[in-house]
């Protein structure tokens, strides 16, 4: 059933992904707030198989919880390893300049 769900998801995923307004905004949360920001920074500073193996579970849960799906999809692209490493430098340089 999962598995169902995130091809249904990644067939209507947008083709990049900062066409994914959900996951701007969810940097720019990260920028603004320290605790969210810190979650993030740990989430990301995982080695990319843990990372994957995080998200996954997280979508999962998400799923399970009915969570919004622009929030799933959000989430789901901290498993792309470029993205999560783009994603990283951009909240760490929040946390630098004072987030």
């Amino acid at each position: 059933m999962l598995a169902h769900i995130m091809t249904t998801m990644q067939s209507d995923m947008p083709r990049s992904v900062a066409e994914i307004q959900s996951f701007i905004r969810l940097l720019r949360v990260a920028c603004e707030d320290k605790t969210i920001n810190s979650q993030l920074e740990r989430l990301l500073s995982f080695p990319d198989e843990k990372r994957q193996a995080m998200v996954h579970n997280w979508i999962t849960d998400l799923v399970i919880g009915g969570a919004p799906k622009d929030f799933v999809a959000a989430i789901a692209c901290l498993s792309d390893d470029s993205i999560a490493e783009k994603a990283y430098e951009v909240i760490f340089n929040c946390k630098q300049r004072g987030a």
